[in-house]
């Protein structure tokens, strides 16, 4: 797959976590609870969210009252507020970051700008996947935990809800998309350019121009005399006196 197919796969997985995690976050059912009475008329389920709680019916008929006081809420689901809000606004970030250093688009010129603009964004994305998971395990740990536990009665006891694997759905897709845009990218290039050639070709030497020359020995007797010394002989003798009158 090409750099330009990666960077549109790891956009769209980003895209459809983000929308997951905002309905994970809009829902009320991240905690459900049944409770029939004696008959079915008595029977209601309870849908507990992060903004408001949910009463149905067993007639079809549903109430929905806003959490106007975060210190109502449980611990988790405190928490939980606060890292999807997080999470929505690092992995929006990361995707609006991901548009700008694609190769697709010509906002930055230097492709090695648009490489680390994009694994900027991916990593951000990873990191939205990160702070989605976390609160979304710790609600369903504690609602396992008080379904199992023997001090919790009938009535209080509460199933993990829609949102929990909505939740998880969205971080799958926020960290399989984080990761695909993070490896999109080509590896770091050498900081010399590539020549299309060699500027000098190498080349073997030409022996036949630059050897040494052996000139033969000349068949001709040598007709010189030795005078003792190697010293040249004086074109001319140096005079033995000199005349005045040049100086004066």
């Amino acid at each position: 797959m090409s750099r330009v197919g990666k960077e549109v796969a790891g956009q769209v997985l980003s895209f459809v976590g983000l929308v997951l995690a905002a309905v994970c976050c809009g829902v009320p059912m991240w905690r459900v609870t049944s409770y029939i009475g004696a008959n079915i008329v008595t029977g209601q389920i309870v849908w507990d969210g992060l903004w408001m709680n949910c009463v149905m019916q067993s007639t079809g008929q549903m109430q929905c009252k806003l959490n106007e006081s975060v210190m109502r809420l449980s611990q988790d689901l405190q928490a939980a507020r606060a890292l999807v809000i997080i999470c929505l606004v690092f992995g929006f970030i990361g995707f609006i970051i991901s548009f700008i250093g694609a190769k697709c688009t010509s906002c930055l010129k230097k492709e090695s700008s648009n490489a680390t603009v994009v694994i900027i964004g991916g990593c951000l994305i990873i990191l939205s996947a990160i702070l989605i998971l976390v609160p979304v395990c710790w609600s369903a740990a504690i609602s396992i935990s008080d379904f199992q536990s023997a001090l919790t009665i009938e009535t209080q006891k509460r199933e993990i809800g829609a949102s929990i694997y909505i939740g998880w759905s969205s971080a799958a897709f926020l960290l399989i998309g984080g990761i695909i845009l993070t490896t999109s990218c080509p590896p770091n290039r050498p900081v010399i350019p590539n020549y299309p050639g060699a500027m000098y070709p190498y080349q073997p030497a030409n022996t036949a121009a630059y050897g040494p020359v052996y000139v033969p020995p000349s068949s001709q007797a040598y007709t010189g005399t030795y005078s003792g010394t190697y010293a040249p002989t004086k074109p001319y003798a140096a005079p033995t006196t000199y005349s005045t009158r040049g100086y004066l």
